[in-house]
């Protein structure tokens, strides 16, 4: 249960100290390194020292390190979702964020159902089947409207294809709440400590239910409580000290796995981009370089190697495209930020969170992803299966969860390039799945064959 007093799990004089010690020697740095390479989780203290490494070449090792414990764990599969902003009504005042009740230069909408599900036809026209679903927190955008629009996109079909997964993100509940939403089926619920040092939340938070540290600190633990299986942690890079910052998501997955046996399913990234009558974007206060990034990805991912590591559309085009190859398992792709983009992309009935840095569409993205040799995955075949959650977790620490990872993706990746895909995207990404399947597991392969052969006939929702 949670604990009623409402303490914190963080020993936050620790961290801090811990994200001030000076850089590690080389051969410090390569034993932690090997230690990650066996897929062993580093203790904070290992992660701290990576988090100060400064050298170019042990940052490259560093990096290398990482992109070998993703493939080992996931293959070459990339999982792709966009973003359903149902609101952008907030009661909060956040200093980063344009929702803030305070700026008066945002348009304002609240989805109704018609809205919603003309949203969510959109999305699956373009060939998407996971969305995360979110809104700001205010009474228009209550639990029942939540619920409601969760059972409106679940309802929406397009030919034959249909949103099988809602990842959501909405403001901490209580457990009777994450109950609900247990309820209505949905994927991973997602909540951003924003920053967990509990001096610089309180300047950034000043009024709003969201000013409330500790409840927010403690909402996966409710989550957890209510039934939820698989929780998503983030912080907003660029608010606190990186290094205090993720040394804190670590202490934060150990106290969920060590409570309730199983850590976070995923971790998010996002760095502070501008947003429309935000001024506070603009002089950023602990801004994090593209080099001190691309070494926050790589220690998530050594440290926390079962994870799946979220990178969103705020980061450039390049930038995303390089950051693929180091930790990376899931990206958003064809985002918008406002509600009701998707149906009129140049609409200005509402205001956008923060701005995009990546405004290529899905059938770009997955172009890309296909040169580059990664599996471009709509896979939901183990939240359909019961594989979520500590049972996922089993799968994944002895590398099993690649024999469901690699055919599952390709069975989504085959449904995009028939359904979907622009001429080159499909020819080429033909080619991939053939390369692929001929690299496949014997035992798999004529399974996978028949599946893909099912796919193309025009079956569709096959998955292992």
């Amino acid at each position: 249960m949670v604990d009623p007093l409402r303490k914190s799990f963080l020993d936050v004089a620790r961290l801090r100290e811990l994200s001030r010690r000076t850089a590690p020697t080389e051969r410090e740095v390569l034993r932690i390194l090997e230690k990650a390479r066996a897929l062993n989780r580093l203790s904070v203290e290992e992660t701290a020292a990576l988090l100060c490494v400064d050298s170019p070449e042990m940052i490259r090792a560093l990096l290398d390190a990482a992109g070998y414990a993703k493939e080992t764990i996931y293959g070459r599969r990339m999982v792709l979702f966009a973003p359903l902003y149902i609101g952008n009504t907030c009661s909060n005042s956040c200093l980063y964020c344009a929702f803030r009740k305070e700026n008066t230069r945002l348009r304002r909408a609240v989805l109704t159902a018609d809205q919603i599900r003309t949203e969510a036809e959109m999305l699956l026209r373009e060939g998407h089947k996971r969305i995360v679903m979110l809104c700001g927190e205010s009474s228009d955008n209550d639990l029942d409207h939540f619920l409601s629009a969760i059972r409106t996109v679940y309802a929406t079909r397009v030919g034959k294809n249909a949103i099988r997964r809602i990842n959501v993100e909405i403001a901490p509940l209580d457990v009777a709440g994450f109950r609900r939403l247990k309820e209505a089926k949905i994927g991973t619920y997602i909540c951003f400590q924003e920053t967990y040092d509990p001096d610089l939340y309180a300047a950034y938070h000043p009024s709003g239910p969201k000013a409330d540290y500790l409840n927010r600190l403690m909402v996966m633990d409710r989550a957890m409580e209510g039934g939820i299986d698989d929780v998503g942690l983030g912080v907003l890079f660029g608010l606190g000290d990186y290094r205090f910052e993720v040394l804190a998501l670590m202490e934060h997955a150990l106290h969920l796995e060590e409570t309730f046996g199983c850590g976070p399913h995923t971790v998010s990234v996002p760095r502070i981009e501008p947003a429309e009558g935000t001024p506070f974007t603009e002089h950023i206060p602990y801004a994090v370089s593209d080099d001190a990034f691309r070494k926050i990805i790589a220690v998530i991912r050594l440290a926390m190697p079962y994870t799946g590591i979220i990178l969103s559309t705020r980061e450039s085009e390049g930038l995303r495209n390089e950051l693929f190859r180091y930790g990376v398992s899931q990206i958003s792709a064809g985002s918008r930020t406002n509600p009701g983009a998707y149906a009129d992309a140049a609409s200005e009935c509402s205001g956008s969170q923060f701005s995009l840095g990546d405004h290529r569409s899905l059938d770009e993205v997955i172009g890309t992803l296909i040169d580059q040799e990664f599996i471009p995955s709509f896979c939901t075949g183990c939240y359909r299966k019961g594989r979520v959650g500590r049972d996922f977790m089993d799968l994944a620490k002895p590398g099993l969860i690649q024999r469901f990872c690699m055919p599952n993706g390709l069975f989504t990746f085959q449904e995009y390039l028939e359904d979907f895909a622009s001429p080159a995207v499909r020819t080429k990404g033909k080619k991939l799945i053939g390369r692929l399947v001929e690299a496949a597991h014997e035992e798999q392969r004529p399974k996978i064959v028949d599946n893909l052969r099912l796919i193309e006939s025009g079956e569709r929702d096959v998955y292992f």
